[in-house]
């Protein structure tokens, strides 16, 4: 069991002792957007999600009920469905989109920052599971339909072009209707407004984690962290490859302490005010 140093926030990590100092809140819209700042960048985190989201710990078959029980966490893991809004230049990045449908509230937060989908200059997906591209389409239409976007080439392929027939429907129709504005990358690209795609994979086969200076958008790197903070080496039964998954979790892990960078994760608890005083 490897046990990595960090303070934790709900919705973000802070990796390494100095960390805090330059994470600052900025105002936000109401209590499920909330803005800060990354050595100067402006993020913004938009739970998607309505209300307290517990991942019940059956979902995490390898923590024996010790851990669980000396967590606190017996009845459920703290979590989320989150998405980060990133603004350079005035350029609006905007990582995943949540479930869509009645259970996405991403359109509506958006509209509360004065930032409607229609002025989300780039969308950077971190795999293709529906409660990251659920936002992206209502009904056969564009949600976001000024929207450059960029997915990861063995995420498409695995989704999308070796799809087996009447598999994969959400994904390939996804896809097929972005399919002007669509951009496949390779793992260790820079990509538009400087962000480098990292390999995450583990999750899912294209699973990417991107760095923008101290900024770390991981993804689904971690379901639980209450629990996979402690022990990277815990699953979740989400992950479809499970050696490949830790071996992600805990490199990058062990990148974001040692480069004193800022995780943010689409899973992490819901973020509060209170977590930057």
């Amino acid at each position: 069991m490897r046990k990595f140093s960090v303070i934790l926030f709900a919705g973000l990590c802070l990796m390494g002792c100095n960390s805090a100092t330059t994470v600052q809140q900025q105002p936000a819209a109401n209590g499920e957007v909330l803005a800060f700042q990354v050595d100067g960048l402006n993020v913004t985190w938009i739970q998607d999600n309505a209300g307290l989201r517990l991942m019940p710990v059956r979902l995490f078959p390898e923590a024996d009920s010790a851990l669980i029980d000396s967590l606190g966490v017996r009845n459920g893991v703290p979590s989320s469905v989150s998405t980060f809004l990133l603004q350079i230049d005035g350029k609006n990045l905007l990582f995943d989109t949540g479930l869509g449908g009645k259970n996405g509230n991403l359109e509506r937060r958006l509209d509360s920052l004065g930032v409607p989908a229609s002025k989300i200059d780039y969308l950077f997906i971190t795999h293709f599971h529906g409660d990251h591209i659920g936002g992206m389409l209502k009904g056969d239409t564009l949600v976001f339909p000024n929207a450059q976007v960029y997915a990861a080439l063995p995420e498409y392929d695995a989704w999308v072009t070796n799809a087996e027939p009447d598999q994969n429907a959400q994904q390939i129709n996804t896809m097929k209707a972005y399919e002007t504005n669509l951009h496949l990358f390779n793992f260790g690209d820079t990509l538009p407004l400087g962000v480098v795609a990292i390999d995450a994979k583990g999750h899912t086969p294209g699973h990417t984690a991107f760095q923008r200076g101290r900024l770390l958008v991981v993804g689904d790197l971690m379901h639980g962290a209450a629990l996979q903070m402690v022990n990277p080496e815990i699953c979740a039964s989400f992950d479809a490859d499970k050696p490949a998954a830790v071996e992600s979790r805990e490199r990058l892990l062990k990148y974001a302490a040692d480069n004193n960078l800022v995780m943010v994760g689409m899973h992490l608890p819901q973020l509060k005010a209170d977590d930057f005083k």
